[in-house]
């Protein structure tokens, strides 16, 4: 064995005589010095002053140049401990009589070399790692020297010892450099003269052995055998200890991967082809690894490509042996790999956490290691740090393994591995980006500025890529263009209780995407490993990121305050830990409200100047905003502190999901929050179980804050009484066979067996927000309660300790416990805009785009050119936009298709190649993928790069299109300042590419995996008759017709329920009022100007028996869910302290809330009404007490009847506003508002005969329709599966109104109305959805819309598109049940022959009735089964027509279908059928669709 340990060598001075014609150099320092320097004993002593409160500004130099051969030698004196890091010392061209001081060594530029730790730097870039012996490791007495050889090269000298060359080609003229820095503290200048004579004669020899070799010097390693001296072989003891390798040193085994490249003497392993092959990577040790030994790598290269990264483990298969796998988790024997941050046993997971590291997320430059200890137990290291055991026994023999996967290209083997070395150079190598300053390396302790002990300044210690200036108030990315992360930084020390920490952003960059994220850490940022990006940290971390919040990087909430992308320089954002461990988050010095609770003290702020943010400065000086008393209050109902806690809660709140859990899930928020990771990629394993037996009578609920649109099926809900230990999680908890009761659906299961069907309730039809909790009675009943309403006894028999059970399966994704019961407001702060509420058209009105006719050979479009299909191969899929895009036009597409056999995806841009000007299709000659389309300029986004006619203009733009799946949209759009922005799910990413022609079409290559799309954008109607059909509101075409105004049926009023007859009464506010109130305009507006509750206002005034008090919807904020709630408190409201909200008035308070009716806090009413979330702006709602003493609200005029009785006086109207409805304004005695809701426009054909008819009016736009409506969604998108031609239907969406309860109930609609001449009774089709059809523009068309009387028509699906095509009802085009051949009969029967028809001719009628339900019944209109292409589930599905029937042109006929009962109250049996057989008597008004 080679004796590694040699004796500290001291040396005499060599005489001058020795030295012919060389006279000694002055062993001294220069003067001038760092600002913190001392120096004494003849300048030849430096000590740093203030070395526990400062680690830097210590740097020293020589008083002269240094002559060649001269080893300017230093003794370290002192060292604290308070600091990393140590000495530093090398060489600099730059004059110390004219210098600028840097803060440290490695900050000296202008030609300046460097040995720090047991690297070497060049002007603060690292240029050789691994050198010498390490720096940081010399204690006091040890002696450091530099040296620039005859040769000029830089020799690092330790205690005698020469550690080789570190650099070469240095100038002749230089200055030696010592830094003290950290740790050292003092030291002396021993010498300044050339080595003795025996280590000269070693350079010597090394020099002239280096000379006669032929590989490079970096890439040989020195083989030291057992008879070399210490100093041989040009290593010195640094090296011996550190950088040298044996002949028995681990290396890579000769025989790899078939794309793996061995060098650096079999050190260094790289994947050859990297950016088109991702795996054939495998390396392994040359021999097998020893008890105690490590085995450790450092990652040299990494691309951005592919996903997955490196992956490390041992296996016992002999390297000489093995036929070695693509990867090693094909692996199937004796194979223990870290892939992620999991463990891997044989190919197959075993420890899915095992570590908070993951190796996907590591950088150039980190090192993984790993040992199998003596006991058998295996470890694996992450930059020095011990992740733990691994695997408890690993065989005795195992080689150590390397798999170069997907990121991981180039790795070399490590023979130092000294942890604290990691650590430093991960954080301090690159930390002389500034100008003008270097950065300091971290410190072990918190030093207060000496100027505000108590001042909030950045920690030194930051992220690669950032820099610290303006003495710690200021942090930037000083190339902010060329890179997007790394620019992670944390405040000095940690965050006081209620201490706000709030920074400006100062600078920005459009290069980006994503911006500033801010939040808290319990890590200290001078031990820290600062990652990437702070979402990559996995422990002790809280950060808001976009508009979500995020918990060691994973998402809590969804939706969450202001969106922190849009944020431009000057705007502010701030983070405060509150006394109570909840975290509040502010944007420019606005309360976003509770983001996350149970945050524990003493944590450091943290700021990532990610994306578009390059420069932010601490904000201390300003007016903070002051924090929200009761902020924790409210919609966040996940904190134990919710004041909708009621009594008996508080027993409640130790109730948390368990631990233990399914493969997918993940426990957040202090177990109160679980969600199934990888939710579009994975449907299943993630159940979780409370963390202990619910007690009797004790409700355990969850609420839904997150679906997905991909999976068929929901949340499973239930309890077990199998003990979460005990339980073996299944896939779903269904397969449990044995103690176990589970609602799916709408089916209740015990062990797995179906027990009953049709629940009273249906999972499946649950969206977000909705809540679900179960109880176990006393009694051992099991009850469902939905949103809190009980659904009654599921199952009886329970036994007393059980457990509830929460299955996250299909499209459920996120669940929190609430700590509420009774009536709860559901309106977390989480918005119901989640991916299943994304829209799937495009906002632009007009006509639909569509696609040229001329694409590449592999495609067919469908549907007039709205559809595009590649129907062969991966490529030749180029479809065009039929014309040029205008300034600002976006054109959209949906994602219909994919095929997983491919890779790739679809590419989307502009072009001046102009389509019209290309040959017929199929067009063979055209490019078979866009990127290779060269003809004419063109811009594309490929993945996430823009190139221009194929070139690279840019990477890592926004999100790459190879992430995309099915229902996702892609834009794209040519904007007034000639940028090409793309747009993602309707989110505009940013401009991708400058200077765009004006004339360009929209481009998009089906490449790869998406095989088909569909337009779902639309052009900017252009004002030509050829296009634009006249509407059913076309002016008359004679001079004696009035202008009339639309009619569709809104819901006119009955005569004798006319709501003007009620006299409005304008009441103010009164004074006091909620906390979050403003009230304005002589107290008659109110508006809630902070958070989402905290909104209760009263009136002023009592109100009187008769009077009618309305108030009209100003302003909703959909960022939130739920909305108002009113009524009325039966006493004075002078003193009264408000709640957060209405819900918790328990005395004397009447409350119209959602659709329901709660009296002091319980519910006695429920269908009342239309549901108040969905009122949207602009609706009129009023409070009426009558003379019986009961309660009557209305709804844009309209009485929906009594809500509650005995109603004491005096009483007043109370309104919250509560969630989305944030601003509400009283109504004046006749106000434009009042009158348009009291009457509508009379026509001439309103007046029949003396008898004054109802008024067919319509409500302002923004009422009608409801645009909250999901009903109405789904009608239309079973429309679009019909592929019926846009050009039927009207232009303006205002006129397709959706009969539903709450639509037609928000409108105040009538059931029955009366029209034409004489007028006649129609019924309104409750429950069916109607979009109105386009109709011709003449004077006949006005006289029906008057005159004509309305009906309805049950039809079939396929005979729709013939029936419009004809624009009437015609034989043959209708279902065989409503159009039918009849046979002429005699004189006396409707179907008497006409006067010129012949005998036995088979004349065509047409069945109608003035009710859907009759024309609605199957036999007319047969259902049909579809899939809805947004939520996947099936459904039932019916159509018909309203329609515009001629006076005179039918006979009233008794019902054919022989019904015994009544089929509409209004209309008798006798005459509920109409038929007509005229051709031309009538005229088509609307598609009826009905879905069940």
């Amino acid at each position: 064995m080679i004796n590694c340990i040699l004796k500290e060598r001291y040396y005499a001075p060599v005489p001058e005589s020795c030295c012919p014609g060389r006279g000694l150099m002055a062993a001294e320092l220069h003067p001038r010095s760092g600002k913190l320097i001392g120096l004494s004993n003849s300048n030849r002593t430096a000590q740093r002053n203030q070395p526990v409160q400062e680690f830097n500004h210590g740097l020293v130099l020589s008083r002269e140049p240094l002559r060649d051969r001269d080893v300017f030698t230093v003794r370290i004196d002192k060292k604290v401990n308070s600091w990393s890091g140590s000495i530093e010392i090398g060489v600099t061209a730059l004059d110390p009589a004219a210098l600028d001081f840097p803060s440290s060594a490695t900050g000296l530029k202008g030609g300046s070399w460097i040995v720090s730790g047991c690297s070497v730097l060049r002007d603060g870039r690292s240029v050789l790692e691994e050198y010498g012996r390490d720096l940081d490791q010399l204690a006091e007495g040890d002696r450091v020297g530099i040296q620039r050889s005859a040769r000029g090269e830089l020799h690092l000298w330790v205690n005698g010892q020469d550690c080789g060359a570190a650099a070469s080609g240095l100038p002749p003229r230089l200055w030696a450099v010592v830094d003290l820095y950290g740790k050292c503290t003092q030291v002396t200048v021993v010498s300044c003269e050339p080595p003795p004579p025996s280590a000269e004669r070693e350079i010597t020899e090394r020099e002239a052995e280096r000379e006669d070799e032929e590989d490079d010097e970096d890439e040989e390693e020195v083989v030291v055998t057992n008879n070399s001296p210490a100093g041989n072989g040009g290593a010195g003891l640094g090296a011996m200890t550190g950088g040298m390798t044996t002949n028995d040193a681990l290396l890579f085994h000769e025989k790899c991967g078939t794309l793996i490249k061995l060098s650096n003497n079999n050190k260094t392993a790289e994947r050859r082809r990297p950016l088109d092959e991702f795996n054939n990577g495998v390396v392994m040790t040359n021999r097998p690894l020893r008890h105690n030994e490590m085995f450790e790598i450092r990652i040299d290269k990494l691309v951005d490509k592919w996903s997955g990264s490196i992956e490390i483990g041992v296996t016992t298969h002999n390297p000489n042996n093995l036929d070695y796998p693509a990867t090693m988790t094909n692996l199937r024997s004796g194979t223990i790999m870290m892939s992620g941050c999991g463990i891997l046993t044989n190919g197959k997971g075993t420890r899915r956490e095992y570590c908070e590291f993951s190796l996907d997320e590591l950088q150039e430059g980190d090192h993984i290691g790993l040992m199998r200890k003596a006991s058998g137990a295996l470890h694996f290291y992450i930059n020095g740090i011990d992740q733990g055991v691994a695997a408890a026994q690993t065989p005795g023999v195992v080689y150590g393994v390397v798999d170069l996967y997907g990121m991981a290209v180039k790795v070399t083997i490590v023979h130092n591995h000294n942890h604290s070395d990691r650590l430093r150079r991960n954080n301090a190598i690159m930390r002389a980006l500034s100008p003008d300053v270097g950065r300091p390396r971290p410190s072990l302790s918190l030093t207060p500025d000496p100027e505000g002990p108590d001042r909030l300044l950045f920690h030194p210690n930051c992220g690669q890529k950032a820099a610290i200036i303006s003495d710690g108030r200021t942090a930037l990315r000083p190339h902010a263009t060329d890179d997007f992360n790394h620019g992670v930084v944390l405040s000095s020390r940690p965050l006081r209780s209620n201490e706000v920490f709030q920074v400006r952003i100062d600078k920005m960059v459009d290069k980006w995407a994503g911006s500033i994220e801010i939040g808290v850490t319990t890590h200290n940022p001078a031990y820290l490993q600062l990652p990437s990006t702070m979402t990559n940290l996995r422990s002790g971390t809280w950060m808001m990121t976009g508009n979500g919040v995020m918990h060691n990087g994973t998402t809590i909430l969804d939706e969450y305050g202001h969106n922190l992308d849009r944020l431009k320089a000057g705007d502010t954002v701030g983070v405060v830990r509150k006394e109570d461990g909840s975290l509040h988050f502010f944007v420019n010095g606005v309360a976003q409200g509770p983001a996350a609770w149970n945050v524990p003290p003493s944590v450091y702020a943290v700021v990532d100047l990610y994306g578009q943010a390059a420069q932010a400065t601490i904000m201390d000086d300003m007016d903070l905003p002051p924090l929200p008393e009761d902020s924790s209050e409210g919609p966040m109902a996940m904190s134990p502190g919710s004041p909708c806690s009621v009594a008996g809660a508080n027993t409640a709140n130790d109730l948390r999901f368990h631990q233990l859990h399914g493969t997918n899930a993940v426990i957040t928020n202090g177990g109160r929050t679980a969600l199934r990771q990888n939710c579009r990629s994975e449907f299943n394993d993630a159940i979780v179980i409370s963390n202990r037996c619910l007690r009797d009578g004790e409700l355990f609920e969850i609420i839904i804050q997150k679906m997905v649109d991909r999976w068929s099926g929901s949340i499973e809900a239930g309890v077990t009484a199998i003990r979460p230990e005990e339980l073996e999680f299944p896939n779903t908890m269904t397969d449990i066979d044995y103690d176990t009761w589970m609602l799916s659906g709408t089916a209740i299961m015990q062990d797995g067996n179906t027990m009953r069907n049709n629940y009273g309730c249906d999972l499946d039809s649950l969206t977000t927000g909705s809540r679900i909790g179960m109880m176990r009675s006393a009694t051992g009943d099991l009850h469902y309660y939905i949103n809190g309403v009980d659904q009654g006894v599921a199952c009886t028999g329970l036994p007393t300790e059980v457990y509830a059970v929460i299955d996250l399966y299909g499209q459920c994704v996120q669940v929190s416990i609430t700590s509420s019961s009774g009536p709860l407001d559901n309106s977390l702060c989480t918005s119901n805009i989640t991916e299943k509420s994304f829209p799937i058209h495009s906002p632009v009105a007009g006509v639909a785009h569509r696609l040229h006719s001329k694409h590449g050979k592999n495609v067919v479009l469908l549907g007039e050119g709205c559809q595009a299909v590649r129907v062969g191969g991966y490529a030749h899929g180029i479809v065009f936009s039929a014309k040029e895009l205008k300034t600002d036009e976006l054109f959209e597409v949906k994602i219909d298709e994919v095929d997983e056999q491919w890779c790739g995806s679809l590419h989307v841009g502009l072009t001046t190649l102009a389509p019209p000007e290309l040959p017929s299709c199929p067009l063979s000659g055209l490019s078979p993928s866009l990127p290779q389309l060269r003809a004419k300029v063109t811009w594309l986004l490929c993945g996430s790069e823009v190139r221009r006619n194929g070139l690279l203009q840019r990477q890592n733009y926004g999100c790459s299109l190879d992430r995309l799946m099915v229902g996702n949209r892609v834009g794209v759009k040519r904007c007034s300042d000639d940028t090409m922005h793309i747009f993602i799910d309707g989110e505009d990413m940013g401009p991708a590419a400058t200077a765009v022609a004006k004339n360009v079409y929209a481009v998009l290559d089906l490449y790869g995996r998406v095989t088909a799309v569909s337009i779902v954008s639309s052009s900017v109607m252009e004002d030509m008759e050829s296009i634009k059909a006249p509407s059913l509101s076309s002016d008359s075409c004679s001079e004696g017709e009035e202008d009339s105004s639309p009619v569709r049926e809104v819901g006119a009023r009955h005569s004798g329920l006319n709501p003007c007859a009620l006299v409005p009464t304008v009441m103010a506010f009164l004074e006091n009022h909620g906390k979050n109130i403003q009230l304005s305009n002589q107290n008659l507006t109110a508006a809630r100007v902070s958070s989402y509750n905290q909104g209760l206002l009263v009136t002023a005034q009592p109100l009187a028996r008769q009077q009618l008090f309305q108030f009209q919807i100003d302003r909703l904020n959909p960022s939130w869910t739920s909305s108002l709630s009113l009524g009325v408190i039966g006493h004075s409201p002078d003193r009264l302290n408000f709640p957060s909200t209405a819900c918790c008035l328990k005395r004397s308070a009447w409350l119209l809330q959602r659709d329901s009716v709660f009296h002091n806090s319980l519910k006695i009413c429920e269908n009342y009404g239309p549901n108040l979330d969905t009122c949207p702006e602009g609706t009129v709602l009023g409070l009426l007490v009558d003379a019986n003493s009961c309660l009557h609200l209305y709804v844009n005029g309209m009485d929906q009847g009594v809500a509650a009785q005995d109603i004491p006086s005096p009483c007043y109207p109370l309104i919250d506003l509560y969630g989305q409805c944030e601003q509400v304004n009283t109504m004046s005695v006749g106000g434009e508002s009042g009158e348009a809701r009291c009457q509508g426009d009379m026509e001439k054909a309103d007046m029949v005969d003396g008898i004054k008819e109802s008024v067919c009016w319509t409500p302002p736009p923004e009422v009608n329709p409801n645009k909250t409506c999901e009903y109405q969604a789904l009608c239309s998108r079973f429309k679009d599966l019909l592929t019926l031609p846009d050009g039927y239907f009207n232009e303006d969406a205002k006129y397709n109104l959706c009969y539903c309860e709450s639509c037609h109930k928000l409108r105040g609609d009538e059931a029955y109305y009366k029209r034409g001449e004489p007028p006649r009774d129609y019924a309104l089709p409750f429950g069916w959805c109607c979009f109105a059809l386009r109709t011709k523009s003449h004077c006949e068309v006005s006289n029906a819309l008057k005159k004509w009387h309305i009906a309805y028509h049950g039809t079939s699906v396929g005979a729709l598109r013939r029936t419009l095509d004809h624009s009437q009802l015609m034989s043959g085009t209708s279902s065989i049940f409503s159009v039918s051949p009849v046979k002429t009969e005699g004189p006396n029967g409707y179907s008497e022959p006409e006067e010129n028809s012949a005998p036995g001719r088979e004349v065509p009628r047409v069945q109608l009735s003035p009710t859907m339900r009759y024309s609605g019944l199957e036999i007319f209109a047969p259902k049909v089964q579809f899939r809805d292409p947004r939520s996947h589930r099936c459904h039932q599905a019916q159509v018909g027509f309203q329609v515009c029937v001629r006076p005179g042109s039918y006979k009233v006929g008794p019902q054919t279908l022989g019904a015994s009962e009544p089929l509409d109250p209004r209309f008798s049996n006798t005459e509920i059928e109409w038929i007509t057989k005229e051709q031309g008597g009538t005229l088509l008004y609307g598609l009826l669709i009905r879905v069940e």
